[in-house]
């Protein structure tokens, strides 16, 4: 959990920087102080304390600049905050939000339903006999969306997976340096596949793989997997790096292949 949500000073020391980085480089403690709500001789301790341990660089009077470091320890305090906010958003406020499902069968507004997810997609059977469970809120006939609330329950869903496929760069070649059949291959069993870069689109189109997207790749991806889907993403090498990242922001687990090998 980030520092920031445990105690009430690593809080003030994170706004007290993010300050510092925002007026950067000349910096007035009492702006700082105003914004924060806190006393200039406050901001004057905990700037001393960020130069002496090397979040904050002091160029002159009244000139600071935040160092790589504190760089770092930002993005990994807002990347901590945001995994809360949506522990918060996705976890515990869950139960008192509306949410829209698939109805199985004919449901009636205020009918309990069991709550499944399948082929990515939230769905509602009639009955409580599924660990997870909800109250309509509208009527619905089967195959027709249905709005939920009163969640109860955990949804049983099988772990999604993520396989990046590489592509060769058009200047190695691209799209006619790709053995389309271990491609073609690598796809089959997806739920979902996405590309990165035009070589990934072409090679795809070659291989005669359907694209669900060529846009935010990896977070597609990462988004599918959350709700138990099977991704593949086939990324030109410059941009493997790009959606691994994504992956990882996501806190989802992948692999990254080279079935789609540079023809011999």
């Amino acid at each position: 959990m980030s520092g920031a949500l445990e105690d009430k000073r690593t809080a003030t020391r994170l706004r007290i920087l993010v300050e510092i980085a925002d007026r950067q480089p000349a910096v007035s403690q009492g702006e700082v102080a105003e914004a924060v709500g806190v006393t200039s001789q406050a901001v004057s301790e905990y700037t001393r304390q960020l130069v002496e341990d090397g979040y904050v660089e002091k160029e002159g009077r009244s000139r600071y600049r935040v160092t790589k470091e504190g760089v770092d320890w930002l993005f990994q305090e807002a990347k901590d905050l945001r995994r809360f906010a949506d522990h918060v958003t996705d976890d515990v406020l869950e139960s008192v939000q509306e949410d829209a499902a698939l109805a199985t069968e004919a449901v009636k507004a205020g009918e309990t339903v069991t709550l499944s997810l399948r082929g990515g997609h939230l769905r509602a059977t009639p009955g409580d006999a599924g660990p997870a469970t909800g109250v309509t809120t509208t009527a619905a006939e089967a195959g027709e969306d249905v709005s939920i609330t009163g969640f109860e329950g955990v949804i049983e869903m099988d772990p999604g997976s993520v396989t990046v496929v590489q592509v060769p760069p058009a200047r190695s070649g691209g799209s006619r340096a790709v053995e389309l059949d271990r491609l073609a291959e690598a796809c089959a069993d997806a739920d979902v596949v996405v590309a990165a870069g035009v070589e990934a689109v072409v090679s795809l189109r070659k291989a005669e793989v359907e694209v669900e997207t060529s846009l935010a790749a990896g977070e597609v991806a990462a988004a599918g997997a959350a709700r138990g889907l099977a991704a593949v993403v086939v990324a030109t090498t410059d941009l493997v790096g790009r959606v691994t990242d994504a992956l990882r922001d996501g806190d989802v687990l992948y692999e990254v292949t080279e079935a789609a090998r540079v023809a011999e």
